[in-house]
């Protein structure tokens, strides 16, 4: 199987390297450093506990054209970078090309192929003018949850912090012979790949916790397991968590797990920073709409009511807004 990588950050560095270690014809799309690293001493990855792998060989390419059609691509991006890739996206898709979006968040496509009242509704939070459901086929897609947390530590070399699950799903729920390909393959590099029934059930679970910690700990500088064991916001998170249940509740969704649970699990994380807190010390633009702007969006549709889901959103959205307008990036350091 060819896979394309786009977006060779943590995520994409994690799955391509052991994709490769496990005999894929992997391609990276990669740029600057990123690019020149691994195509000079490929790609490396520290496990949890300190070991190396190492993937000397695999290949880095910036332009997609010079991959060529694949028989995936595997989209490690953030929600709001997929629109800059849209341009070169096509060269890499051959007739029967899979993407697969593993991004967080609600996914653009959330409502092709969802029986009901809502099918082939677009959602203009993550995909204002249709320029992405215009660019890739939804016929193309298969929907990813990403379980693990890694980090990206100097180009071509990724840390992972902890986890090795990536659920897949058909839009439709089918379990068709192309996602039962693409997981048999991610099982034979060392991944817990299953194919679910209902993706968009996994994505819930997953968005139930981004949706109310990430932008709580832009905010706050607070850590996974500060916000959960604070009880002001450890209870802030719970009106958010419920709001966006119902929500859920009202597309379909059953949730496997309670939220007490939910909590539970991202308090055994520990003292672990969001990817939206580190996009702030960073001064990155930040992944606001399909975390929460779109669950707002999905309320209105179903007529649920998000109150506090909205106080919060439009907090972080100015947040975001004086980062960009500033050129600035905000860190809370020790005296």
């Amino acid at each position: 199987m060819k896979i394309a990588i786009v977006g060779a950050g943590a995520i994409g560095g994690y799955l391509g390297a052991k994709l490769a270690l496990a005999g894929v014809d992997v391609t990276f799309i990669a740029r600057n450093r990123n690019l020149e690293a691994i195509n000079a001493r490929g790609f490396r990855l520290i496990q949890e506990d300190g070991s190396a792998l190492h993937a000397p060989k695999v290949r880095a390419v910036e332009h997609m054209a010079d991959a060529g059609p694949q028989d995936a691509v595997l989209l490690t991006l953030k929600a709001h970078q997929v629109r800059d890739v849209l341009p070169g996206l096509r060269a890499l898709f051959g007739p029967q090309t899979m993407v697969v979006t593993m991004i967080n968040g609600v996914p653009w496509w959330y409502f092709h192929k969802l029986a009901g009242p809502y099918e082939g509704r677009s959602l203009s939070s993550v995909d204002p003018d249709g320029a992405l459901a215009a660019g890739i086929e939804p016929e193309r897609i298969i929907g990813s949850v990403v379980y693990p947390a890694a980090e990206l530590v100097e180009p071509g070399v990724v840390r992972i912090i902890e986890g090795n699950r990536f659920t897949l799903g058909e839009p439709g729920g089918s379990r068709s012979e192309r996602i039962e390909a693409l997981s048999q393959t991610f099982m034979r590099a060392g991944f817990k790949s299953p194919v679910a029934r209902d993706i968009r059930a996994e994505l819930w679970v997953k968005l139930w916790g981004n949706l109310s910690f990430n932008p709580i700990s832009a905010l706050t500088h607070a850590t996974l397991d500060n916000i959960c064991r604070f009880p002001p916001t450890r209870a802030l998170a719970e009106r958010m968590m419920t709001e966006a249940q119902a929500v859920a509740e009202a597309l379909g969704v059953r949730f496997k797990i309670t939220l007490a649970q939910r909590l539970a699990g991202a308090q055994a994380v520990g003292a672990h920073k969001t990817s939206m807190l580190q996009d702030v010390e960073h001064g990155r633009a930040l992944e606001l709409e399909a975390l929460v702007g779109a669950v707002i969006e999905l309320g209105r549709i179903t007529a649920v009511p998000t109150p506090t889901i909205e106080a919060i959103y439009a907090a972080t959205s100015l947040l975001a807004q004086t980062l960009i307008q500033q050129r600035g990036q905000l860190t809370v350091r020790p005296n």
